[in-house]
């Protein structure tokens, strides 16, 4: 797939696939499925994860550490912050740790939406988990992998990789 005469880096394949382009399919294979499951709840799979996320956090997150989570730029999510507060569904809190920021929380309309969508979240997640116990990896040799692969993009994405 590449052009004669042009040697392809390490880690292309014969068929011109790599990792990272198995990990792209995958990502589109997740949204796709969470995007159609949680469709009827009215979110996205990203917005689904977002509100898992403020969900878990006793505090509520900053914009900052959302950023942080999701390796996105601020203005997305400052578009996700908009989004959600058109709704009803987040709300500003000061954030005792910094008075110029801000901890988003989610409100009891978010929470509900939160839970609708958790609902249709669950049996995919099952049928998921079904379907990789006919593999030969276990879910947690598989969250392992994905969380030294998160590791590593991080560490690229940032400028602290060690590629010497």
């Amino acid at each position: 797939p590449y052009s004669e005469g042009w040697e392809p880096p390490a880690g292309v394949r014969e068929d011109g696939t790599t990792l990272l382009l198995d990990v792209w399919l995958v990502s589109r294979s997740t949204h796709g499925l969470l995007d159609e499951a949680l469709a009827p709840a009215g979110l996205t799979a990203d917005e689904f994860a977002v509100y898992s996320m403020l969900r878990g956090s006793v505090e509520g997150s900053t914009p900052s550490e959302l950023a942080g989570w999701m390796a996105a730029p601020a203005t997305t999510v400052s578009s996700y912050v908009k989004r959600f507060e058109a709704r009803g569904h987040v709300v500003r809190a000061p954030n005792p740790d910094d008075r110029r920021s801000y901890r988003l929380r989610l409100t009891e309309e978010g929470r509900a939406a939160h839970l609708a969508a958790a609902q249709r979240f669950a049996p995919v997640l099952s049928d998921v988990l079904a379907a990789l116990a006919g593999t030969d990896r276990s879910e947690a040799q598989v969250t392992e992998s994905l969380a030294a692969l998160r590791t590593a993009l991080d560490a690229v994405r940032t400028g602290s990789a060690d590629t010497a």
